[in-house]
């Protein structure tokens, strides 16, 4: 028998259909402070929390604000959760919701149980107020060290944040015997091999590496790591997978390792736990990892996911063609390695095959010196872009040695700028060369008009994207 733990207490999954959402199981068993908002990711009401091994590889375990709207309640067997009402009860207050209640923090108080989740999570950070965030032009505001982007995704329709964040800088740090404090001591749950089945599709959760590429040999099969997409698709879109197999806890997808010549990035670790172990050694990545979505999505997006899905808009690519990466494909033939510049062919379309899976992505080291991404969107965060840039810039005694460039929603796939990168190389890092050089880059890709913005907006943002690297870059590199 398959079953969670939720609040403490053993709920049974027994019966429960693979597609059935995290979200809708709690609620039908009259869990009801987590909420549906969109069903998409975006807006933080259903948010809860579950106990996972720490982000940054330290033992233990870490209390974790994920999105129960997208998960399944299948991928949480043997797991526990924390829903609002898991917190603390109306006599005795988590210190959480009694800020939030006497700071004014809750009005409808719709989206409150969301925001208290998120909230709690960081609350419980192990290194909250001694260890600084890991992005430079983010850093931990208040003396409390409280990292208010722990809350970008969660939204609020009519208290306004002050009060919110208010309630956020006056948390002090746990009590020594808060449950959830001493909780955090011992390790997390390890996921175990399950098998649920229902309503004619299946979840499985594989043994091993081998298991799972047996298992995506079948033509109705997908992998699923943190849902963020998958779970778009069977709220909004009525997908219906006959099996969904979970990759997100095999351990040959896990790895981080950095030799003297390449990073190798395993393709089921989630974007929050590549930015906590490489605790800032590649710039880029961090800037890359603050817009990417919220923290809920990036605690289960993984780069094998936002690659796998061939998206032309997925805010990862540009970087990783800017950095000259690789993807490694695995089957039960074996392993074969891609330039990421090779790897997609069409509109969502890869030279990935049936039943072959990301296994890591290749980053060749060093990286080089001048980077940056830049992230072109009608709002600043968590939003889809417009436009996305990587570059990836050699400049040494004020020539361009060499230049790379990767570009997101101008055209079918992410590219490469091969015409700008040429314009570049060989030349002096001046006003005039970027300038020229912009006017290149103007005219990369087929931008098109859509709801986001026009082809001619995303066209002249391409160019002004070159000459503010250039800006923001002068005084660190001299022409």
């Amino acid at each position: 028998m398959s079953e969670i733990t939720v609040n403490g207490g053993a709920l049974s999954l027994d019966g429960v259909a693979p597609h059935t959402t995290a979200l809708d199981f709690l609620r039908d068993r009259g869990l009801t402070g987590a909420k549906e908002g969109c069903a998409e990711g975006e807006c933080g009401a259903c948010c809860v929390l579950v106990a996972r091994p720490p982000a940054d590889g330290s033992p233990g375990t870490e209390w974790t604000s994920v999105n129960a709207c997208l998960i399944s309640a299948a991928s949480l067997a043997d797991q526990e959760v924390v829903t609002a009402e898991g917190l603390g009860t109306p006599d005795h207050l988590h210190p959480v919701q009694r800020e939030m209640a006497e700071r004014g923090g809750s009005q409808c108080g719709y989206c409150t149980p969301g925001f208290v989740c998120s909230m709690a999570a960081e609350y419980y950070r192990h290194d909250r107020g001694t260890s600084p965030s890991t992005n430079g032009t983010h850093p931990a505001e208040p003396e409390n060290g409280f990292d208010l982007h722990a809350l970008s995704g969660n939204l609020c329709r009519c208290t306004g944040y002050r009060p919110i964040q208010d309630a956020a800088y006056a948390l002090g740090q746990p009590p020594a015997d808060d449950p959830f404090a001493v909780r955090r001591t011992a390790p997390a749950p390890a996921p175990r091999p399950t098998t649920l089945e229902a309503d004619g599709a299946a979840f499985v959760r594989p043994r091993d590496l081998a298991h799972a590429l047996e298992l995506l040999a079948d033509d109705g099969a997908v992998a699923v790591a943190g849902a963020t997409d998958v779970g778009v698709e069977i709220n909004l879109r009525g997908s219906r997978p006959a099996l969904m197999v979970a990759v997100d806890r095999l351990d040959e997808l896990r790895g981080l390792d950095w030799t003297g010549d390449e990073l190798r990035i395993g393709a089921a670790l989630s974007l929050t736990e590549i930015e906590r172990r490489l605790a800032g050694r590649v710039p880029v990545l961090d800037e890359l990892f603050w817009q990417f979505a919220s923290r809920p999505i990036r605690n289960g997006a993984t780069l094998g996911g936002n690659l796998g899905t061939g998206s032309p808009i997925g805010d990862s690519p540009p970087v990783l063609l800017a950095l000259g990466a690789d993807v490694v494909l695995v089957s039960p033939d074996g392993e074969r390695r891609v330039p990421l510049a090779d790897y997609f062919t069409g509109y969502r379309a890869s030279v990935r095959r049936q039943g072959e899976l990301i296994k890591e992505v290749v980053v060749p080291l060093p990286v080089a010196p001048l980077t940056a991404f830049h992230k072109i969107a009608k709002r600043r965060y968590d939003d889809i872009s417009s436009v996305a840039v990587g570059f990836a810039l050699d400049v040494a005694d004020g020539i361009v040695r060499d230049a790379k460039i990767g570009l997101g929603g101008v055209a079918a796939t992410p590219i490469r700028a091969r015409d700008t990168e040429v314009a570049l190389a060989g030349r002096p890092w001046t006003q005039q060369t970027v300038d020229e050089a912009a006017a290149v880059l103007a005219t990369e890709g087929t931008p098109i008009d859509d709801q986001r913005s026009s082809a001619r907006y995303r066209s002249a943002m391409l160019g002004q994207s070159l000459r503010k690297l250039f800006a923001e870059s002068t005084e660190e590199v001299p022409a």
